[in-house]
């Protein structure tokens, strides 16, 4: 039997729409099968899709997907599902808990407009030889790698970081999730852009947990915790990054871009 189940697409990590990065929000009173959900997102075309539902204990469970896989961990879908909760769905905690299937519980808080995530803290590791298909797939010669869930690749400054022209076959092939590139930025403690090719995702416009790597570089290399981002894609988006011991909490706020209806067969 066929039945019709809301949609919503916020833009995540942005004060008005157009801006920042787009995620679909899908609240399910029960699981689709896992064929139905990636078969939406692929409909979709967004960099990602999120789903949640409550688990067998009442709580709610958190998945995110790609046009063509499942994911790990998906900041600005999370900040987009909690958005619809607290804005659309009348949420009436101060915070909600996700829980996701690899990366435990997620806590997200409503501050003003705008929402902040605590994720896990992933250091990256540098490096020691390039693979070779980084500077090939960025055309440009790279001098420092680090590594952790993607490889974060440093550059000299803002502007750097705005000429890549990459080649996504060439990145698409590498051993990890996808690609930062990251440097010093004019107007905030750093900028980056992240390509995610393997996942169908040429470049994703604003991205959470690329800053789970991105922010816990910074935060030792500047010698401090608190520090502003801005992801250069030709949308842009603005993070406030709180790096502690074990975790790195990240703010933004989302705006509502369209809601709808899907009809499951």
């Amino acid at each position: 039997m066929s039945e019709w189940i809301t949609i919503y697409q916020v833009d995540a990590f942005a004060d008005q729409v157009f801006r920042g990065n787009p995620a679909a929000v899908v609240p399910l009173a029960k699981w689709l099968p896992d064929e139905k959900l990636q078969q939406i997102a692929e409909e979709n075309n967004l960099s990602e899709t999120a789903f949640f539902s409550p688990d067998e204990t009442g709580q709610l469970l958190l998945r995110w997907f790609t046009p063509v896989s499942e994911v790990e961990l998906c900041g600005h879908a999370t900040l987009a599902a909690a958005y619809v909760l607290f804005e659309e769905m009348g949420f009436a905690d101060e915070q909600v808990v996700f829980n996701t299937l690899h990366k435990g519980p997620l806590t997200v808080k409503r501050d003003g407009k705008a929402f902040e995530m605590t994720f896990p803290k992933l250091q990256p590791e540098v490096v020691n030889e390039v693979p070779a298909g980084i500077s090939q797939g960025l055309g440009i010669d790279v001098a420092e790698v680090l590594a952790s869930d993607d490889y974060l690749v440093v550059l000299p400054s803002e502007d750097d970081v705005l000429n890549v022209n990459p080649d996504f076959n060439a990145l698409a092939k590498l051993d990890r999730r996808g690609v930062i590139i990251t440097a010093p930025g004019k107007s905030e403690d750093f900028v980056s852009r992240f390509f995610v090719p393997s996942l169908g995702v040429n470049e994703d416009p604003v991205t959470g947990s690329a800053h789970c790597i991105s922010a816990p570089y910074w935060a030792e290399k500047l010698g401090k915790s608190q520090l502003t981002a801005k992801q250069v894609s030709k949308r842009t988006g603005l993070l406030s990054c709180e790096v502690s011991e074990s975790s790195v909490t990240l703010k933004g706020e989302g705006v509502l871009y369209m809601k709808g209806s899907i009809l499951i067969g």
